[in-house]
């Protein structure tokens, strides 16, 4: 029969470095976007900018 000193020890007092800074799981999935819905991504932003009135330059 082996004990936990046969092993060096708990698991909880081993220290474990991470190399890479990479997020294991994404912010947001494919399924949660525009696109994910069927719909297209696009900005109202420049049809705003062109529609501007000239009194406001």
């Amino acid at each position: 029969m082996s004990t936990e000193a046969d092993f060096g020890g708990r698991d909880d007092d081993r220290v474990v470095e991470l190399e890479d800074d990479t997020p294991v799981l994404p912010d947001q999935t494919r399924e949660d976007t525009d696109r994910g819905w069927g719909e297209r991504s696009w900005s109202n932003d420049d049809r705003l900018r062109d529609e501007r009135p000239p009194h406001w330059d």
